[in-house]
């Protein structure tokens, strides 16, 4: 059976457009893992395709007041044989648990980080990791609320720059993959919970490119399944994150689609509009502005949502081909 399904995953692999393999992608993943477990999924992506030299993850940022989250993210990156990623969060906040999965997973598998106050601060880890990079070298992908973004945005001359947060980006970051935002316009959770405040202003003054995949890319993949039930072995926490959410039943793609735009070279999943920038309110709504292109754009669905899933289902699960 687990031969069969290696070899179904392969083809759907095969059947799909190339992932630039030029470069490696320097990535910073900004995630909110706790409500969710599209978070899960993104983060397993990333390791799939760290292990085939696509990407460098360079750290990641949690932003989240989940009490578990960053232990978790630990356990995941520890259970990938990667824990020597750095993890940052933000300091200072209060922490609750709420979460399905991140305290079963930070319990039943290895780590080092034992509670949030041991993770780095987000914005220093963030300074720290662009003052080590090339110019114009890295991806930032945010898939939770913008608060440490924000916060990273309005940072000083520290140890690791003497320069601004925001002139730190223009002079480091390539791009910015966001999952956030509904378009044309809309009310999504990433943006309006909890800090609406810090999505007006990371999204108004943003000095790179941002691509925006919106609430309606994502719902339209369900991932997670009987295929990653079958495919992954029962001791992964990707499998029993997906069982403690719900049992396999699948779930939306959202964050998953942000991750495999900002790594493909290909213009077969989605269409980019680009004429126009995107406008949020103080509630975290917003809409798109049509007008002149600017530094925002946002994807438009294209490939079948069915044929998307099998992508992002195969890279969640480990399987990669070097033809992808």
């Amino acid at each position: 059976m687990k031969i069969r399904i290696r070899l179904i995953a392969i083809f759907f692999l095969l059947a799909f457009p190339v992932i630039s393999k030029a470069q490696t992608h320097k990535v910073i993943l900004d995630t909110d893992i706790d409500s969710d477990v599209d978070d899960v999924g993104a983060l397993a992506m990333l390791h799939t395709l760290a292990d085939h030299h696509v990407v460098d993850i360079l750290g990641v940022i949690v932003t989240s007041d989940d009490q578990y989250a960053a232990q978790c993210t630990d356990a995941i990156n520890h259970y990938f044989k990667r824990g020597n990623i750095p993890i940052g969060v933000e300091k200072g906040i209060s922490l609750k648990h709420f979460s399905k999965y991140t305290k079963e997973i930070s319990e039943e598998y290895n780590h080092n980080i034992k509670s949030s106050e041991e993770a780095e601060d987000a914005t220093s880890l963030y300074r720290r990791l662009f003052s080590g990079q090339p110019d114009s070298s890295v991806i930032i992908i945010t898939i939770g609320h913008l608060t440490n973004l924000r916060n990273l945005m309005e940072s000083e001359a520290d140890e690791y720059s003497d320069l601004s947060g925001m002139d730190l980006i223009k002079k480091k970051v390539r791009l910015w993959s966001c999952m956030g935002g509904m378009f044309p316009e809309g009310k999504e959770a990433n943006f309006y919970r909890p800090d609406p405040e810090s999505t007006q202003i990371a999204v108004e003054n943003w000095p790179v490119k941002v691509i925006f995949a919106g609430w309606e890319i994502g719902n339209e993949i369900i991932t997670g399944s009987d295929f990653l039930k079958k495919s992954l072995p029962e001791e992964s926490p990707v499998w029993r994150a997906y069982q403690l959410y719900n049992n396999f039943q699948g779930r939306q793609s959202w964050d998953q689609a942000s991750i495999l735009y900002a790594i493909s070279s290909s213009d077969d999943y989605w269409d980019l509009e680009e004429n126009g920038r995107c406008v949020v309110m103080p509630d975290g709504s917003n809409r798109w502005v049509n007008g002149e292109s600017s530094n925002h754009a946002y994807l438009i669905p294209k490939m079948n949502p069915l044929e998307v899933a099998k992508v992002i289902d195969a890279l969640m699960v480990g399987f990669y081909s070097p033809d992808f």
